[in-house]
C-alpha cells in the first residue's frame, strides 16, 4: 500500500515563512487540495497540512518543486514521531520508516536553518549511522539507486521528528536546500557564489553545457566589483562589464573581462545579440524586470540570470508584479519563454532568476523540468 500524505513540509530562510507559506498555499490549492498552514515567525520551516489524507505521489505532482521560490526544500509529510524515548529513540524510528513499505534511494537528515537548532548537530552525527545501518539491514535504503524515492527526516528537536518524500529530480539536490559552495580565491566578491548557486539552482545540464562555453559573450549590468563576471570569465565566455564603479584589476588583466564605464539602464551593446546578460543592480524590482525582459524578448540576449531586491513588507506582491511585467513584454508579439525564480542560500533579501525565450513548445519544456 502506498504512504499517504498528511501535508507538505517546506524549509526556508528564517524571516521568509510567510511567502513560503503564501505561495504553498496557492500551489495547493490550485490543484484542489485544501489545507491550513502552520508555521511561527523566524523558524525557517512550513507544514502545510492537508484536510484530507492524499496519495504522496499525486501531492508531489500538484506542487513539484520547480513551482516553488522561498522554499529551499520540499517534501511530501507522511509521518510524525513526538515524544521519543530518550532510551530508545531508533526503534520507534526505524519501524515507522518500515511500516512506509517502500525502499528508497537516498536519506536526508533535516533540520531548521536556526541556531537552535544547530545544537542538533552532535547528537544527528551519532544517532544517524545506526538509523542508515538499520535500514540498509533490511533493504529498504538502497543507496545509489537514482530511481528510488528520497526519505525526508524533519528534526524539530531530538524527540519530535517527521517523515517526508520527494522523488528523483523533485527536490533540491543540496541537503536541506543549503548549497555549500567554496569561495573562489581569486573572485572579487562573495557574490560570485549567488550567480554559481543559480547555474545549478535554475538551470538544466542541457542549458549549462550549451551556454556556458568558451567563446561566447556575456554582459554583466552592475558588474563592479566583478563577482559574476568572474564566473563567467573562468568558464572562457567574454565579458562586457558594465559598471560606473571600479572592477577587480585581477579580472581586466586576465583578458577576459572589458571594463564598460556607463549605465546598465541605457547601455547598448556593441554586438547584435550575446549569449547571457546578468544583472545584480540595486534598483527597484519592477524596473529591472523591465529591463531584463526587453534585453532577452528583443533578442538581444539569449538568456539571462538577475535579481530582484524585494521590499520586506511587500515581498510576495512585488514579485507577483514582476512576473506580470515580464509576461507583458513577451505577449507583445506572442513569443513564449522560461521563467524560474528561487530565493537561493546565497540570496538575502533578493530572489533570483533565469528568463529566457523559447520556441512555441517551451511551455512544455518548463512543464517537464526536473532539477
Amino acid at each position: 500500500m502506498s504512504p499517504t500524505a498528511k501535508g507538505f513540509i517546506l524549509l526556508c530562510r528564517p524571516g521568509f515563512e510567510h511567502e513560503c507559506a503564501a505561495e504553498t498555499e496557492i500551489l495547493a490549492q490550485r490543484a484542489g487540495i485544501s489545507g491550513i498552514v502552520r508555521t511561527a515567525p523566524n523558524t525557517g520551516c512550513v507544514h502545510y497540512v492537508f484536510h484530507e489524507v492524499f496519495d504522496w505521489e499525486l501531492a508531489l505532482e500538484a506542487a513539484p518543486f520547480v513551482a516553488f521560490v522561498f522554499a529551499r526544500q520540499r517534501s511530501v509529510w507522511v509521518e510524525r514521531l513526538s515524544e521519543l524515548p530518550t532510551e530508545d529513540r531508533a526503534t520507534p524510528l526505524i519501524e515507522a520508516i518500515a511500516a512506509l513499505n517502500i525502499q528508497i534511494g537516498r536519506l536526508e537528515v533535516e533540520t531548521a536553518d536556526t541556531n537552535d537548532a544547530k545544537t542538533l548537530g552532535g547528537f544527528l552525527k551519532r544517532f544517524i549511522p545506526h538509523i542508515e545501518r538499520a535500514l540498509t539491514a533490511r533493504r529498504i535504503l538502497r543507496n545509489n539507486k537514482e530511481d528510488l524515492p528520497t526519505l525526508h527526516l524533519f528534526f524539530k528537536d531530538s524527540s519530535q521528528i517527521d517523515l517526508g518524500l520527494s522523488r528523483p529530480g523533485d527536490a533540491s539536490p543540496w541537503p536541506m536546500g543549503i548549497a555549500r559552495l567554496r569561495m573562489p580565491r581569486e573572485a572579487p566578491s562573495r557574490s560570485t557564489l549567488k550567480l554559481a548557486e543559480a547555474f545549478d539552482a535554475l538551470m538544466t545540464e542541457e542549458e549549462r553545457n550549451n551556454s556556458l562555453r568558451a567563446g561566447l559573450y556575456a554582459i554583466d549590468l552592475g558588474a563592479a566589483p566583478g563577482g559574476w563576471s568572474y564566473q563567467f570569465a573562468e568558464r572562457g565566455l567574454h565579458v562586457f562589464a558594465v559598471d560606473n564603479g571600479p572592477i577587480a584589476p585581477s579580472l581586466i588583466a586576465g583578458g577576459m573581462v572589458e571594463h564598460v564605464r556607463a549605465d546598465g539602464f541605457t547601455w547598448r551593446s556593441p554586438r547584435k545579440q550575446v549569449e547571457w546578460l546578468v544583472c545584480d543592480m540595486v534598483e527597484q524590482p519592477a524596473r529591472i524586470a523591465q529591463l531584463v525582459a526587453d534585453w532577452v524578448a528583443s533578442g538581444r540576449a539569449r538568456r539571462c540570470i538577475f535579481n530582484l531586491k524585494l521590499p520586506m513588507k511587500k515581498r510576495f506582491d512585488e514579485l507577483k508584479r514582476c512576473r506580470q511585467l515580464i509576461d507583458a513584454r513577451f505577449k507583445l508579439h506572442g513569443d513564449s519563454y522560461v521563467l524560474r525564480i528561487r530565493h537561493l542560500y546565497h540570496d538575502r533579501e533578493e530572489v533570483t532568476a533565469y528568463l529566457a525565450k523559447t520556441q512555441p513548445h517551451g511551455a512544455e519544456q518548463e512543464k517537464q523540468y526536473r532539477r
